[in-house]
């Protein structure tokens, strides 16, 4: 492939996408620094419970440790790739969906996806919802965060967006702004798709402009899986944040499952006859003002909270801002959830899992001595099978970027290798081997690359024959056009 440069100019200043706050792990979400050590807060106590029909496993918490050394990072092998440039020009190129062979469609975080084939990058938008958003100046995790195809785009040309829009009528005064979810048609061979087309199809009201989350992805079930962040700020706390049953910490919505959507999997049919609103939540727990958030979907009759005291769209929840996720060949889901000030982690996800945040960040007890490792139903706090520390190791940083389970030809040594990232990993890669044991074993992949990788890494992509892609940038706060998308070979 060859790599054609965009040349059009933006017309906004298009700015960070993981920065100090939010999406980059953090110990406060108030310009600190994405490290920084957290106080102590004041603790709320809560008498709420919480129904998690449909949990399956058992806990295995371990104890916190103040060394910074996490189980199972111990390098396993020597790995490297080669990552070859097939396109730049991109303001934040952080997401890449390949729904056809050779046929690569590009979601830059100012609005546009742009359709790269044959070669070369068309230099007009396949699709561009920029006046449908917020403004997405300065520092932020707002804009254009996810796409999806529908498993029979070829046959029916639907495909599924996600993006940040300013505050609806019906959104309290005090909260940032609006996620949508919208289905758009375009022609399966076009180069365009029709803006005029867009059925909004799920609003939620969010608190804070932070933890947006943004991947959506279709399973092999063929339902649409929706990424939740636990409403923004820090600690799972403030505006937003509704009361849980756990009093260590106060808050918050990764804990909650009938309040609100937020914190959480989402699973929907998009194929199904909407019922009327699935739900009586609406993002923003009973705070709501009136007319209410759009639920244009059916449910799926096995969603573990279907006919139980909880939201139905819930798939599984304890989230505090699962950034990208993915599926594996053998249809297990990969969740990478970004940490606050201490943990990266990365959970196989299971119908009816409840994954811990804010009682844990990783393995570890958040903000307490001593936690629980079941929720009062005696459902378990769910392990992740990766985690990571902030620093003292090999494998850290500040926020991780998952990725996928490797089953292409490209690359033997990474044959059965989950290949994920974190923001800040320098152009460097990171790969982790399934074992029997708590965590699995992580390593550094090295890049070999004739242009410039990174050094940040935004987020990964899959053709269909099982080969990866990642997309990267220069720029703390994408701005300029330093974001690229490179294609992994074998070094």
């Amino acid at each position: 492939m060859t790599e054609e440069r965009l040349t059009r100019r933006r017309a906004l200043a298009v700015s960070g996408l993981v920065l100090t706050g939010g999406l980059a792990g953090c110990g406060s979400d108030t310009g600190s620094g994405p490290v920084a050590t957290p106080t102590t807060p004041d603790e709320t106590a809560t008498d709420g419970t919480d129904s998690e029909d449909g949990s399956e496993g058992e806990p295995t918490h371990t104890d916190g440790t103040s060394d910074q050394t996490a189980a199972g990072t111990a390098a396993f092998e020597d790995l490297a790739v080669r990552a070859e440039r097939i396109a730049s020009g991109f303001t934040s190129p952080l997401a890449l969906a390949i729904p056809q062979e050779g046929r690569r469609f590009v979601v830059d975080q100012s609005g546009q996806i742009y359709l790269h084939e044959d070669g070369s990058l068309r230099e007009e938008p396949f699709l561009d919802v920029s006046d449908r958003m917020v403004d997405v100046s300065g520092y932020t995790e707002q804009g254009l965060l996810g796409l999806a195809f529908h498993p029979e785009f070829t046959e029916n040309g639907r495909l599924f967006v996600r993006y940040s829009a300013p505050a609806r009528e019906w959104v309290p005064d005090d909260y940032s702004h609006t996620f949508v979810l919208s289905e758009f048609r375009a022609d399966p061979g076009g180069a365009t798709a029709d803006p005029d087309s867009e059925r909004i199809v799920l609003e939620i009201a969010q608190p804070q402009w932070n933890h947006n989350a943004g991947a959506i992805a279709f399973g092999p079930d063929g339902f649409l899986y929706v990424a939740t962040g636990d409403g923004g700020q820090g600690n799972d706390q403030g505006t937003g944040h509704v009361d849980d049953w756990y009093d260590a910490v106060g808050g918050g919505n990764g804990q909650d499952v009938t309040e609100n959507l937020l914190g959480s999997m989402l699973r929907i049919d998009v194929d199904g006859e909407a019922s009327g609103t699935p739900t009586s939540g609406d993002g923003g727990g009973d705070t709501a003002g009136s007319g209410g958030p759009v639920r244009d979907y059916a449910v799926p009759e096995d969603n573990p909270l279907v006919g139980s005291d909880g939201l139905d769209e819930q798939y599984a929840w304890g989230f505090r801002n699962p950034w990208r996720f993915s599926f594996g060949p053998d249809g297990r889901l990969f969740v990478g959830d970004v940490g606050q000030g201490a943990w990266e982690e990365v959970s196989v996800v299971e119908r009816g899992g409840n994954y811990g945040w804010n009682v844990y960040e990783g393995t570890h007890c958040f903000r307490a001595d001593d936690c629980p490792d079941e929720s009062p139903r005696g459902r378990p706090l769910r392990d992740p099978v990766i985690e990571y520390p902030h620093g003292g190791a090999d494998v850290s940083g500040i926020a991780v970027i998952g990725g996928f389970l490797y089953d292409g030809d490209a690359i033997p040594d990474l044959q059965g290798r989950y290949l994920f990232a974190d923001w800040r990993a320098g152009g460097q890669l990171y790969a982790a081997r399934e074992t029997d044991e708590e965590l699995w074993p992580t390593t550094m992949v090295s890049v070999e690359s004739d242009d410039q990788f990174g050094p940040m890494v935004l987020s990964f992509g899959r053709n269909p024959a099982g080969e990866l892609f990642v997309c990267t940038t220069a720029s703390g706060q994408v701005s300029g056009e330093s974001g690229a998308v490179f294609r992994l070979t074998g070094a």
